[in-house]
């Protein structure tokens, strides 16, 4: 059981590595004066940061696996 966790662990923490980039593509949008890429990166960190919780809540540490 441990093994079906390991492995959406690891697919969360390429999720939230996705996010990361996405959220600093849109941080550099938003710099350079795209107002439609305003807020999405706080919005985008936010789910990025869920994504990388949800990761550690089924990493071997946390569940004593």
């Amino acid at each position: 059981m441990g093994t079906d966790y390991e492995d959406l662990r690891q697919r969360l923490e390429g999720i939230a590595e996705e996010i990361a980039d996405l959220a600093l593509d849109r941080l550099r949008a938003e710099v350079e004066g795209d107002e439609d890429a305003k807020g999405d990166e706080r919005c985008l960190t936010r789910a990025r940061r869920a994504v990388e919780k949800a990761a550690y809540l089924l990493s071997d540490g946390e569940r004593g696996f």
